[in-house]
């Protein structure tokens, strides 16, 4: 790398910390004034707390979440900065072809995609499980704190031939009833399993149901059991019960491709929004890349109105960008559609005007 790498790597580094550094209060301060009366509302709610459990996971949340919005204001505000100061005019007086000057700037682009991948599959998943219970704990309503407790009307697949089906299922006492359990060779039921109430002990990883009945189908008879109460293992916990796209946000990528699979398995209809949540975590730190060529071919030119005209377009286009990756992560979250396509598609949108923008630069 030479001195003026060095130099645009520099600029391009510290005005994406500052700009960082500018939209993160501004978030702060604005949840701050929408929650304050949930915080007064609990006595025993202490400063420290707020802060350390809600706050310090906020900021790593919002800080991933903003990565991409920083760092397109903050190439167009250095490069707008470099052009009105006619240093790209010296660059391109020394023969530095437009391809070449966007070498350090992909190489800022790479740093802060590592960056985000790195946080988007491991370290905001695990900060978001100690937010969210915070949330649950002292912000959540109570409808939205019923929509995790209880679980109704749920059937699961175990195994490829074993069912099982609960009318109502409270996730917090670890209790339900009207619970059903059946076991199938191809298309023929071999037994099936009624109870009255189910409880699951955490301690144990067991499943105590009561007044239970079962019926055990042979060739030639049927046999039927019936007792008050026993103890039996079942492949599955309370956990497995609940499919919440918000949970997806709680689980480490490693997690949640397991969690997938085995929902797959288990005959689980649509899992459309858990795959949202997992491509989304690599495509949007991919979208540095294509924002940074955008915003170097929108600014590298001296403009008349300076940096507030490039400053106007890169926001125009960065709020274009969000409200179809939100649109796409919406559709994507559709039963039977192909959720990789349209997590991406905002990317392949803005990648095509990448394209252009930088052959057209380079004239």
């Amino acid at each position: 790398m030479k001195i003026i790498d060095w130099y645009i790597l520099k600029q391009f580094l510290v005005t994406f910390l500052f700009t960082l550094l500018i939209l993160i209060p501004i978030a702060i301060a604005i949840d701050v004034s929408e929650k304050i009366d949930n915080f007064l509302e609990h006595a025993d709610l202490g400063f420290y707390q707020v802060v350390n459990e809600y706050y310090v996971n906020f900021i790593i949340y919002y800080t991933n979440t903003f990565m991409p919005l920083a760092l397109f204001i903050a190439v167009i505000l250095f490069t707008s900065k470099l052009s009105n100061n006619t240093e790209i005019i010296a660059i391109t007086n020394a023969k530095i072809s437009f391809t070449r000057l966007m070498y350090p700037y992909f190489i800022g682009a790479t740093l802060v995609t590592i960056l985000s991948l790195l946080m988007n599959h491991f370290v905001v998943p695990n900060s978001s499980k100690t937010r969210k219970k915070f949330e649950k704990e002292y912000i959540s309503n109570s409808v939205q704190k019923n929509e995790l407790k209880y679980v109704s009307d749920f059937s699961l697949q175990l195994t490829d031939s074993t069912y099982i089906f609960i009318r109502n299922f409270n996730t917090e006492t670890n209790a339900g009833y009207d619970f059903t359990s059946e076991v199938y060779d191809g298309l023929k039921l071999k037994s099936k399993l009624v109870a009255d109430n189910i409880r699951f002990n955490p301690k144990d990883s067991v499943f105590s149901i009561q007044n239970w009945r079962k019926r055990q189908i042979y060739k030639d008879r049927d046999s039927i059991f019936s007792g008050n109460k026993i103890d039996t293992v079942f492949n599955f916990t309370p956990k497995d019960l609940i499919y919440k796209s918000a949970l997806s946000q709680e689980m480490p990528s490693n997690e949640l491709i397991k969690f997938i699979r085995i929902s797959k398995k288990r005959g689980v209809k649509n899992l459309n929004a858990y795959l949202v949540e997992f491509h989304k975590r690599t495509s949007l730190p991919i979208s540095s890349y294509i924002l940074t060529i955008i915003a170097v071919a929108l600014s590298f030119r001296k403009k008349r109105g300076g940096t507030g005209i490039n400053l106007a377009i890169g926001v125009a286009i960065m709020f274009l960008y969000v409200f179809l990756m939100k649109i796409s992560e919406v559709l994507g979250a559709v039963a039977g559609v192909n959720s990789l396509l349209y997590v991406w598609m905002p990317n392949f949108f803005f990648g095509l005007i990448a394209i252009y923008l930088y052959y057209n630069a380079r004239k």
